[in-house]
């Protein structure tokens, strides 16, 4: 007899488990896309021009300090 020891069966898998999860890895990754799309759509554009309008009051000016008086001749 042999001295080797026999390595438990592993059972047979199941041949459509693995195109069902390849299957379901790629419906997942399509909603993900169209989500995605969808969220980057409905976002704002950018770049966009954004104007303000505003009112501004003029200020009073305080009095002159000094007053220069220029005479001009012309002969």
């Amino acid at each position: 007899m042999s001295t080797r020891e026999r390595r438990p069966r592993k059972p047979p898998r199941n041949p459509l488990l693995r195109p069902a999860l390849i299957l379901l890895g790629l419906v997942l990754a399509l909603l993900v896309g169209i989500s995605l799309g969808r969220a980057l759509e409905d976002g704002p554009s950018p770049g966009g021009t954004q104007t303000n309008v505003r009112t501004l009051e003029p200020q009073p000016l305080p009095p002159a300090a000094k007053t220069v008086t220029i005479t001009v001749t012309t002969g």
